[in-house]
């Protein structure tokens, strides 16, 4: 029989009541206890989820309990770096969700922590486990495009008035920047498919006139150029203001075929109709809710690594931290009007 982690969660909203279930399903990990701002009833989750949970408000008592070994922190995006810092330092390995920080200095703290206590790390990058990404990093590790030259990933998702997040994310100090806010999955999900390094970024913001988007204190699109250190190019789009459905556009150009979203195209299969695409099968990313997130699949990932107390693959803190470097140069850039910017003058200690 596998171990089974004793795992407390941070914050009890929107992204927690996806984050429990997905927990319990891996059969590797048990929610005992749920940290939040406001009361809670434990009587009523433990019989909502079919386990003994307890509440707490005081962090310094959550943190305290002695058969606490996991923490997930689902909280807000400004709370990230304390509870991340305080987690690492009571030697609990934790589970974050994005962005892992709001600022490169606070990401370098948490860092820092994580390192000196040596605790193992999870960030809710999830669409790289997504059935999606799998199959369109297998397509692209058995050469079905060749060596992939370009790459586009792109987010479009309206965070409007009626999502939940539209409340906190439009203001600077809660989303931080489009690319931070949502973006992030689409530069993350790039990096994948490309992978090597990124040398520059060139990045470019606007923002809708419309009221619904003209009230965040940021501009709320974002499109970055990037250079990879062997020549290759990408591009990433963070579209939070768009009225579509939800889009998480994908398009790789390789020396001997081509992806675009579910389908492909290559010289690798004899007898294809060349004339047009050939389809994937596969469960496109789609929507914006978190209950829609391959969570279950990540976490079970987190938890079978841990109990052999090795890093995760794929979305551990350093993993994460590789495409927070380039989201930050990303967002100099923009700042500073579109001038090329290094990924390297983001420094990492």
């Amino acid at each position: 029989m596998s171990k089974v982690f004793n795992t407390g969660i941070i914050g009890y909203g929107w992204a927690a009541t996806a984050h429990i279930p997905a927990l319990q399903a891996t059969g590797k990990a048990r929610v005992t206890s749920i940290l939040s701002q406001r009361p809670l009833d434990d009587a009523e989750l433990s019989a909502k989820y079919g386990t003994p949970i307890r509440t707490f408000t005081d962090p310094e008592a959550f943190f305290a309990q002695a058969d606490l070994e996991v923490v997930d922190i689902t909280g807000y995006p400004w709370d990230h770096t304390k509870f991340a810092v305080a987690a690492a330092e009571a030697g609990k390995h934790f589970i974050l969700e994005k962005p892992i920080a709001l600022n490169w200095e606070e990401c370098m703290q948490i860092d820092r922590a994580v390192k000196k206590a040596n605790v193992k790390t999870c960030v809710c990058f999830e669409v790289r486990h997504s059935g999606q990404f799998s199959t369109v990093k297998s397509a692209i590790d058995t050469g079905l495009l060749g060596r992939v030259h370009y790459g586009e990933v792109d987010y479009y998702h309206g965070v409007g008035p009626w999502y939940g997040q539209y409340r906190w994310n439009q203001k600077k100090s809660g989303g931080g920047s489009s690319l931070l806010s949502a973006g992030c999955h689409a530069m993350d999900a790039l990096l994948l498919c490309m992978d090597g390094d990124v040398d520059t970024v060139i990045s470019l913001n606007t923002q809708s006139s419309h009221p619904y988007f003209a009230v965040y204190e940021y501009p709320t699109t974002t499109t970055t150029l990037l250079k990879f250190a062997d020549g290759r190019a990408g591009k990433c789009a963070s579209v939070i203001d768009c009225f579509q459905p939800y889009y998480f556009h994908t398009h790789l150009v390789g020396s001997e075929g081509s992806l675009l979203d579910g389908k492909f195209h290559t010289n690798k299969l004899a007898s294809l109709n060349k004339a047009k695409w050939s389809e994937l099968s596969i469960h496109p990313i789609d929507s914006g809710d978190v209950a829609d997130h391959p969570y279950q699949t990540q976490f079970d990932s987190f938890f079978t690594a841990l109990a052999k107390n090795e890093d995760m693959p794929l979305t551990s803190l350093k993993d994460a931290l590789r495409s927070h470097q380039v989201i930050f140069a990303a967002d100099r850039s923009a700042a500073a009007g579109g001038v090329p910017v290094k990924v390297s003058d983001i420094k990492w200690e």
